[in-house]
């Protein structure tokens, strides 16, 4: 009796707030955080799991418990709040993701995940919206005006390939991975820049070339956000790289980068620009310079600080959904009948699935088409199944997204916008469940078990095909001798920049950053 005594206190001071009730929440959040982590380390060979599903489930059975604790009284630790997420939980995961990409194979496979990651976002969210303000009627749902199913079309189309990435090898198939990891983080960003333009768009005003300026300030935010990250993270490099803090502090190298990271984020956010954008390519720039800066130490620590505070935010985000889940109020809110929810969730889950193939096998096929008979193996069939596949999950963007668009400060008194949010919900748990469970299946029969024999390109952008033996004309310190040489090197050049653009650009850049960028910012040179 004494212990339950104990409960009911320590539930009735969570639920009604203050210094007491947010120190309880706090507590029981991170207890229950640490639990995840140890079923995720013992289900860590489990076929049917991976720790989103795990945090998942666990979220949302210490949702029920404290539920029926409480005798209904409380049906959620924490509230949801977008900014929140937006500003402590997005950063590091985002971040992470750029410190850590393959370079390499994600540069070399640029166009095709820009293609998927940009362009897909805009044929998803065409076809997602268009069907939502033709199908939402028909079930009895359609109360909504052109900005909110505008705005659901980028909900719904925001993916989370978490799952996929967690059973597909990067050593057997390095593409495959590449263009999934990379599509996915494309894919996020495009998300968030296309729904802050949309949340920007006056409805009232809307003219002929309303879709031109909504694509015009896309391309602006995307381009700017990526130059202002860059810049922060060779800002950093040459900063650590002049004063070498290495001879006083490991601590302050950490720091440092920590801090540019999070300032580049917050900075692109103070100018109304993609934050997400911005950290990313902060990420990328500073593991290509700034990280040769910093004593070992501290590469061996950055590395994993950052990649513990992006998998606890990860982890954050799975249990935080899955004890939602049973916020009662939201239940209460919605006016739906369980005819209507059916209809809902029957017409969101066909729109992703058709939003998805709709840009997926056509990329695909176009991708293979422009590579031609370069050194680049083909997207197979199998390979764009696990593509098409890897994005039907939803998870913490979309989740964002609705609450940013449906709720204020996580709390929402409108019928239609409660019955919005439990949709969302119930979309990221069955997705992430139902697909998650299914995905290592899939790829295993998709993608058998053994190595995949990719050409030399697949891997890395080394000279092992034939065609890197030509020395293009700008690249070498030796000038070629003979009559005419110059001529025909200069034919080589052209046909292989028609031929592989891509593979030409990444050499041409190569040079150029061993002779200029590294020598200033820092790093090794390939040669």
């Amino acid at each position: 009796m004494a212990a339950s005594s104990l409960w009911d206190e320590l539930v009735v001071a969570a639920s009604t707030g203050g210094s007491s009730g947010t120190v309880v929440s706090i507590c029981v959040f991170t207890a229950v955080l640490c639990l995840c982590l140890v079923a995720g380390h013992l289900l860590e060979e489990n076929k049917w799991v991976n720790e989103s599903i795990t945090a998942l489930i666990i979220g949302c059975i210490v949702g029920a418990l404290i539920f029926l604790l409480s005798k209904g009284r409380n049906s959620h630790i924490l509230r949801f709040d977008e900014q929140l997420f937006f500003i402590y939980v997005l950063p590091p995961i985002i971040f992470n993701a750029g410190f850590q990409v393959k370079k390499k194979q994600f540069f070399h496979n640029f166009l095709t995940i820009m293609s998927f990651g940009v362009f897909g976002v805009f044929i998803s969210v065409a076809i997602v919206s268009a069907g939502f303000y033709w199908l939402l009627p028909k079930v009895g749902f359609g109360k909504l005006d052109a900005v909110d199913y505008l705005a659901l079309g980028v909900i719904f189309s925001s993916t989370d390939t978490v799952c996929t990435l967690q059973v597909i090898s990067q050593d057997e198939t390095p593409r495959l991975y590449s263009l999934v990891f990379g599509e996915g983080v494309v894919n996020d960003a495009t998300s968030v820049v296309l729904f802050n333009a949309i949340k920007n768009m006056d409805i009232t005003k809307i003219k002929s070339g309303a879709v031109l300026k909504v694509i015009g300030d896309f391309l602006y935010l995307f381009a700017t956000s990526t130059i202002l990250g860059a810049t922060i993270g060779l800002f950093t490099a040459y900063v650590l790289k002049a004063l070498y803090f290495g001879r006083h502090s490991t601590d302050r190298e950490v720091a440092l980068m920590a801090l540019m990271a999070y300032l580049s984020y917050m900075l692109a956010e103070l100018l109304s620009l993609s934050g997400i954008l911005t950290v990313f390519f902060c990420g990328i720039v500073m593991s290509h310079y700034a990280w040769h800066n910093v004593t070992e130490s501290s590469r061996i620590t950055t590395r994993h600080i950052f990649a513990t505070l992006s998998f606890i935010a990860e982890t954050f985000i799975f249990l935080y959904v899955g004890m939602d889940a049973l916020d009662m109020d939201k239940w209460k809110t919605t006016q739906a009948s369980f005819k209507t929810s059916v209809g809902i969730f029957g017409v969101i889950i066909s729109l992703i699935l058709l939003g998805r193939a709709a840009f997926v096998f056509p990329l695909s096929i176009l991708s293979n088409f422009m590579s031609g008979n370069s050194e680049k193996a083909p997207i197979t069939f199998k390979h764009q199944i696990v593509i098409w596949w890897a994005g039907l999950m939803r998870g913490a963007v979309s989740i964002a997204l609705a609450y940013n668009q449906f709720t204020f400060s996580g709390v929402t008194l409108d019928p239609v916008h409660a019955t919005i949010i439990t949709s969302t919900i119930v979309v990221v748990f069955f997705t992430t469940l139902v697909f998650g469970f299914l995905t290592r299946p899939l790829i295993s029969a998709m993608l058998p078990q053994h190595r995949h024999r990719e050409p030399a390109g697949g891997r890395s952008t080394g000279s092992n095909s034939p065609k890197d033996e030509f020395i293009l004309p700008f690249l070498g310190d030796e000038d070629a001798s003979g009559s005419g040489s110059g001529f025909v090197q200069a034919k080589r050049s052209i046909s292989m920049m028609l031929e592989r653009p891509i593979h030409t650009v990444h050499i041409y850049w190569r040079k150029f950053d061993d002779r200029f960028m590294r020598p200033i910012f820092g790093g090794p040179r390939s040669y």
